[in-house]
């Protein structure tokens, strides 16, 4: 018996180096693109996983601690249980609203004509590569009466005095909730768009001889299941993005923010990381965002095996 899997696994070894031999220009290739992400992207995250059991700030070499890092993350630090629940209601919100709002806008956008779908694209695509997206929101947001919110509210009489939307632990998260759904719309649009654009229309007379009787079903039984790589890549990027939501936190709401109302997991670790210069406790909050993420898209990849069943 032992004999027979040895030589099961010699022959599929046998047909493995073939393949590569087949297909050695292919490998080459693409060589230097897997050199570069095992360099700057692999190696990367397994020593941060392993200094996230030291101390270490540079200047000296990395001490072990053991576990004391996450004991401090999880039993210690108020200010990261905050940054977690944060971060976790932004990404509940933001990511299945704005997922959900981009695949709408681009099946919709998708039925209008060339140069106007063009159009729209664009407009969509916009708020993802401006650069002053976030001198926008001050605008409207801004805590005086000439701030685009104040000044409406005031005018139609729901206000009578000036809301710091920016300053007001009330108001801060929210205000971050409809920016980052704004910011959050492109990158799935476009890939949404480009999949709608895809899909074989062959497809839709055959659903008809089969019984498809109306747009939802041929949405649910055929232009979904046609979709499943751009469904995922939008779903990763949401995910991506709502659970590393930093940079508009700190523009907005400034760092820290109020009561740490605008705080999260990526400033706590920039906290920790680019000014504290404590790497050890900053490898330890990246890692267990790292987990995070990695649990959310084995969630989502499941939810989306089911679609079109």
């Amino acid at each position: 018996m032992e004999a027979v899997l040895e030589t099961k696994k010699l022959s599929k070894w046998k047909v493995t180096i073939k393949k590569i031999k087949e297909h050695k220009h292919g490998y080459v290739l693409l060589a230097p693109y897997f050199i570069l992400f095992f360099a700057f992207t692999v190696v990367p995250v397994f020593m941060s996983l392993g200094i996230s059991f030291s101390y270490y700030n540079i200047l000296e070499t990395p001490k072990f601690i053991g576990f004391s890092n996450y004991l401090k993350l999880f039993l210690d630090d108020e200010v990261f249980i905050i940054a977690l629940k944060n971060t976790l209601i932004l990404a509940i919100v933001t990511g299945p609203v704005s997922y959900l709002a981009a695949f709408l806008f681009a099946w919709l956008i998708n039925e209008l004509k060339p140069k106007l779908r063009a159009l729209m694209t664009v407009i969509f695509y916009i708020p993802s590569i401006s650069g002053n997206a976030f001198l926008i929101w001050l605008i409207i947001f801004s805590g005086d009466m000439h701030g685009y919110a104040n000044a409406f509210l005031m005018k139609w009489g729901f206000l009578d005095n000036p809301i710091l939307w920016l300053k007001d632990p009330k108001y801060m998260l929210p205000v971050l909730i409809i920016v980052q759904l704004w910011l959050s719309l492109g990158v799935s649009f476009l890939a949404f768009i480009a999949g709608l654009q895809n899909v074989d229309k062959t497809l839709y007379e055959a659903g008809a001889i089969d019984g498809i009787k109306n747009r939802w079903q041929e949405l649910w039984y055929i232009t979904l299941p046609t979709m499943r790589p751009q469904l995922l890549f939008g779903a990763v990027m949401q995910i991506t993005t709502s659970l590393a939501i930093a940079e508009v936190s700190i523009q907005l709401l400034g760092f820290p923010s109020t009561q740490y109302e605008g705080h999260t997991i990526v400033t706590h670790l920039i906290d920790y990381g680019t000014i504290r210069f404590d790497l050890g406790y900053a490898s330890a909050i990246a890692t267990v965002l790292f987990f995070i993420m990695i649990g959310a898209n084995l969630l989502v990849r499941k939810i989306l095996r089911k679609v079109g069943e």
